[in-house]
């Protein structure tokens, strides 16, 4: 049961202008689950709540990982010398095949699910892979873990490989209403979600059919737009209605809306008309900076999409990320905005720690609703932090103590991870 109590400490969050506000030796009050605000002093109604003491530690939002896939979790920091589509065929998707088998899919998740839990990770879209039972499995062990997340079970019914492909269109999707139909009112914490892998791997007839029972059932979908040019150049060739690599989506009836917004990872290459498009679908773009690294995807115009006011957050991208740690993509944002204004364009200023900050937060946590500040009426997701390792003979503000933690992360501690007011850590 969500408990009504109060944490002290040195706060930091974002205001929805994606202002960084910093409040030091304050108090942060749940009450139902739900966030009161941030007080130097605490007001006297909530004198009688339960006091946790964390005097001198930091005290941060959660943060929505908005791409990750669990299942390649198992090999994550392998093969990173590759491009992506080569990298699928010898990594993703032999791996993948794995999950056929439940006692493996048992073993694997169960992995993923513990380190998940133990990350600064407190909401999460996560890729499973085509396998329903395997796709049920891991929803299980995520329900336990007591975070917040969307799941898809994944379609694909071409260009994947032998032992990791759907017969057609009709058995992917009668496979997916199976799906939804047996975990219907199953879980509390743990949502569906449409998850078509990308254009090149679900015919149009299968896109057709996600669109309708995105539709038909009011749900989300999750999938990747723009991410290599190899890849954009596939889909116009597999779909040459469209105008772009969205339009591909939209024209599925796949893109989302205001209220079942859809989530694209990377649009590394979004820009011009499919940013337009994205935008009237309020679309929100996972950016993935490590994977783009990894896999050498390019650079995404980041400073363009916020200064645009598209709806962003951060994606680890696991595998092709290697790390589930939402701090260090924030270091990677930072750093290739850098590369992105030395290189591709000097008018882009690059990002500052508040930009990454806010996409870890509040900026994929709003996907999930109001999440990922402390503004009155959020939900109270929180993480603890000791940053005491990071010794320094500066006197250090707040925000620069939170600056070393994101690039010195291995040096800091969790010591308290709440989700919805829950205590989790």
């Amino acid at each position: 049961m969500v408990k009504n109590f109060v944490l002290k400490g040195d706060v930091l969050f974002c205001s929805e202008d994606r202002k960084v506000h910093t409040v030091p030796d304050s108090f942060v009050v749940c009450a139902d689950g739900k966030c009161e605000g941030v007080f130097t002093e605490l007001p006297e109604k909530y004198k009688g709540f339960p006091l946790e003491d964390h005097s001198g530690k930091l005290i941060i939002p959660g943060m929505t990982d908005l791409h990750v896939h669990a299942p390649q979790y198992t090999y994550r920091g392998l093969g990173m010398d590759m491009e992506l589509l080569d990298w699928l065929n010898e990594n993703a998707f032999p791996e993948e095949a794995h999950y056929e088998d439940k006692e493996y899919a048992d073993k694997a998740y169960s992995i993923f699910t513990e380190d998940l839990k133990k990350s600064f990770t407190t909401r999460a879209c996560i890729f499973a892979t085509l396998h329903r039972e395997a796709t049920e499995i891991l929803m299980d062990k995520l329900e336990e873990t007591g975070l917040v997340t969307y799941v898809g079970k994944v379609n694909m019914d071409r260009n994947g490989s032998p032992a990791l492909s759907e017969k057609d269109a009709e058995t992917a999707a009668a496979d997916t209403r199976q799906w939804l139909q047996y975990i219907k009112g199953r879980y509390q914490r743990t949502m569906p979600i449409l998850t078509p892998r990308f254009i090149p791997s679900c015919s149009d007839e299968l896109m057709k059919e996600l669109g309708v029972i995105a539709e038909e059932q009011g749900l989300r979908v999750q999938s990747h737009l723009s991410e290599n040019p190899s890849e954009i150049a596939w889909v116009k060739e597999l779909v040459p209605a469209s105008k772009n690599y969205g339009d591909a989506y939209a024209l599925f009836n796949t893109l989302g809306d205001e209220e079942h917004p859809a989530v694209m990872a990377h649009c590394v290459y979004t820009d011009g008309e499919e940013l337009e498009l994205l935008k009237k679908h309020h679309t929100y773009i996972a950016h993935c900076p490590d994977s783009n690294l990894n896999i050498a995807s390019g650079i995404a115009p980041v400073r363009k999409f916020l200064d645009e006011g598209v709806n962003i957050g951060l994606g680890s991208d696991v595998a092709g990320g290697a790390s589930l740690s939402l701090v260090q993509a924030m270091v990677h944002s930072i750093q290739v905005s850098k590369m992105y204004w030395r290189h591709v364009d000097q008018d882009v200023k690059p990002l500052q720690f508040g930009d990454a900050f806010y996409m870890a937060t509040l900026g994929g946590g709003s996907y999930f609703g109001k999440t990922g500040s402390f503004l009155p009426g959020y939900e109270f997701d929180a993480l603890v932090i000791d940053d005491s390792g990071l010794r320094s003979m500066r006197k250090l503000t707040i925000q620069e103590r939170a600056e070393r933690m994101i690039y010195l992360s291995g040096e800091c501690s969790i010591k308290s991870k709440y989700v919805s007011g829950q205590k989790i850590i």
